[in-house]
């Protein structure tokens, strides 16, 4: 059963964590002290329950917890070997865990198990970070907040900070808490609801002093010819920027990307001081480490060409890149990690937004909300001050410490596909669902296009939050509508990398029952709908300078004559050869196009569940529910085909094991001799 001052300190975290003027996502720390029984001796025992690395404040949970013993903590201080030896002290935390289990303690513990306190919150608030961040900003503590809050110059976390604060602690007995300079704040009590009153009256006077004594324009004059976009000239903009500007953001590895047009980013966009600021870069640790020192800044209007953006972006990716490796090179040392890559991860155009990047759609958008928090941090301590960050030193200390790298290489390895963004057509069902569902499995971001635009969403909220995948309206047949599928692919996701042509219809009549409209129904929705979504995809990755993958979902119709089948066998044979003549003309690029020939797939298919199935069936004589073994016993290996089997030769075909292959069609059909490709 969870301890009593456990279980009130997760409540108190989820509600401070649920608040996003209090802390931002995973951002922060909490703590509690209290007692329990020592299985060993019988005997009380005082513990801390803090929150371990790595986890959220808002969705903090038992398990995210580390347990340790308050009086071995505070006999480190009898070893502490200085700030200089500082980071051994992390190591040494593990001799003062209790029990087993629970999360690995971090970097912020000593703050919490020095401080004679028995409830202890350390949060990242816009408004607290903003008094932190000013150029005078222990002035201003003492002008806010009276003696209640006392400030603490810039120290990078750590046991030192920790021994600093227990100090400021013990000197000011009616202190409340602290301002940590250029990082946050720090809030303590006796009891947990104390901690938490503390904590929220430090950012709500924060935020009331800013709002009664800042200036109206902390960002400057507006700038002519910066004003956002109209929203739809915004947006569609925006797409048309994606593929180029995750192309560039990807030169060293390949990313995810987010895109907002958040108001805050559009006002700070449009104002004068915004370049200076935006070089200034992000000051807390929480914010840089995701944002890098500072982002790249397209130095043109909003009035701007999309051409004349795109031209004027790569030359500037070219400057942030031999910016970047100077920064490393003026601060690395012998010890320091290998740099992790020289492209931003956080683009801003004026009058469109910001373009932020991660190696997952979540660490892409947490990238982007931590800037958002970084402009109101600046527009804060701008508003009745400067904004005067950390030093660039300090930041390249925290970006390459060893203990950040340890966290990264503690990072589980990453699947088949990941940072792969793909397009699945008529994949709210059947064989495409299925593809979809096993590309997502591998890691991959994935947009479910459908005609039915509440069965895409529903299926892409089975495969998780839109992190990981979302639902679109699309017909193929319709040119505007898979343009606006592709858009929203690259606004969702921030580019594409792979596309499957799986939608599809069939119709089962002998020739001189086959109409015109028959055949052009079949036509218009695989042949045609397959060269619209290839032309359309292959505009992105071409843009984009990142290859990619076509896959066709065609049939084994396509190379073998079946009764009854001319409409359908004969646009799936028009498939086929699309993907050959795709291979050739793609290539260059690194696009690679492949197709899949299956038998027919009876068991979760849309088109065999429309009445095809039963069409097949009266064809070959035998009842519908016989029609899945019937196809698996004319076959060599006497197997029925399910949508699942035609997900698995996708996921080889795009995954690194055939990074060579391209123009070729899988058979995915038992065996069906007829069918042998030669």
């Amino acid at each position: 059963m969870t301890n009593g001052t456990a279980a009130a300190l997760i409540a108190r975290s989820n509600r401070l964590g649920a608040d996003p003027t209090v802390t931002n996502y995973a951002g922060g720390n909490t703590s509690a002290k209290g007692t329990e029984t020592d299985p060993v001796t019988g005997e009380p025992v005082e513990l801390m329950w803090v929150k371990g690395s790595g986890g959220d404040l808002g969705t903090l949970q038992e398990s995210g917890l580390a347990v340790l013993r308050v009086d071995r903590l505070r006999a480190l201080r009898g070893v502490y070997p200085g700030v200089e030896r500082e980071d051994e002290m992390v190591a040494a935390f593990d001799f003062t865990l209790f029990g087993k289990g629970g999360a690995a303690p971090s970097i912020d513990t000593a703050m919490h198990g020095l401080v004679d306190a028995a409830h202890v919150d350390h949060l990242h608030p816009d408004s607290g970070i903003a008094i932190a961040t000013a150029v005078d900003g222990e002035a201003l503590t003492k002008q806010v907040f009276g003696g209640k809050v006392v400030w603490v110059p810039w120290r990078r976390p750590g046991f030192q900070l920790g021994l600093d604060i227990a100090a400021i602690k013990a000197a000011h007995p009616d202190a409340i808490g602290t301002i940590l300079g250029g990082h946050g704040i720090t809030a303590w009590g006796d009891t947990s609801d104390e901690a938490e009153a503390n904590s929220l009256w430090i950012i709500r006077t924060a935020e009331a002093y800013l709002a009664e004594h800042g200036k109206a324009d902390p960002f400057g004059a507006a700038l002519d010819g910066y004003d956002p976009l109209p929203e739809a000239e915004r947006t569609a903009r925006a797409a048309a920027l994606a593929p180029t500007i995750r192309g560039l953001a990807s030169h060293d590895h390949p990313t995810v990307g987010h895109f907002t047009d958040a108001p805050a980013v559009l006002e700070f966009l449009s104002r004068a001081e915004h370049p200076r600021l935006a070089t200034l870069g992000t000051s807390c640790p929480d914010h840089f480490l995701r944002t890098k020192v500072k982002p790249l800044v397209l130095d043109l209007p909003a009035t701007a060409t999309a051409e004349e953006q795109l031209a004027r972006l790569a030359e500037l990716h070219e400057a942030y890149r031999a910016d970047y490796q100077a920064y490393y090179d003026r601060h690395a040392t012998p010890d320091s990690p290998a740099i992790r890559g020289a492209d931003p991860a956080i683009v801003l155009v004026p009058g469109v937004g910001m373009f932020s990047y991660g190696t997952t759609k979540q660490t892409a958008r947490v990238a982007g909300e931590f800037f958002i928090n970084a402009i109101n941090v600046m527009r804060g301590a701008e508003a009745v001050s400067t904004y005067a960050p950390i030093d660039e030193a300090e930041k390249f200390r925290i970006e390459y410490w060893a203990l950040e790298e340890a966290k990264l290489q503690r990072l589980p390895k990453p699947k088949s596909h990941a940072t792969r963004i793909a397009l699945v057509t008529g994949a709210a069902s059947g064989i495409g669902k299925a593809i979809a569902t096993r590309l997502a499995a591998e890691g991959a971001c994935v947009v479910i296009a459908d005609l039915d635009l509440a069965k895409a969403q529903a299926t892409a909220a089975e495969l998780g939050s839109t992190d990981v995948a979302v639902g679109v309206q699309a017909n193929v047949t319709d040119e505007a509508q898979v343009q606006a599928a592709i858009d929203a692919t690259v606004l969702a996701f921030g580019g594409i990398d792979l596309v499957v042509n799986n939608a599809g219809l069939s119709l089962s009549k002998p020739l001189l029952e086959t109409t015109v409209a028959d055949w052009n129904l079949q036509h218009d929705v695989m042949a045609k709908g397959s060269f619209l979504v290839s032309k359309a995809a292959a505009r992105a990755l071409i843009e984009q300078r990142m290859g990619g993958d076509v896959i066709y979902i065609s049939s084994k119709n396509s190379v073998f004559a079946g009764p009854n089948n001319i409409a359908y066998s004969a646009t799936k044979a028009d498939q086929a050869h699309q993907v050959r003549l795709l291979a050739v003309e793609l290539g260059e690029h690194g696009v690679k196009v492949n197709g899949i020939n299956p038998d027919g797939v009876v068991r979760g298919s849309g088109i065999f569940a429309s009445g095809w199935g039963a069409n097949r069936a009266k064809t070959y004589g035998i009842d519908d529910q016989d029609l899945g073994r019937f196809y698996a016993q004319r076959t060599i290996l006497k197997r029925e085909v399910l949508p699942e089997n035609v997900a698995n030769a996708v996921a080889v075909l795009t995954g690194p094991d055939l990074s060579h292959t391209t123009g070729l069609h899988i058979p995915v059909d038992a065996g069906v001799a007829a069918a042998f490709l030669r």
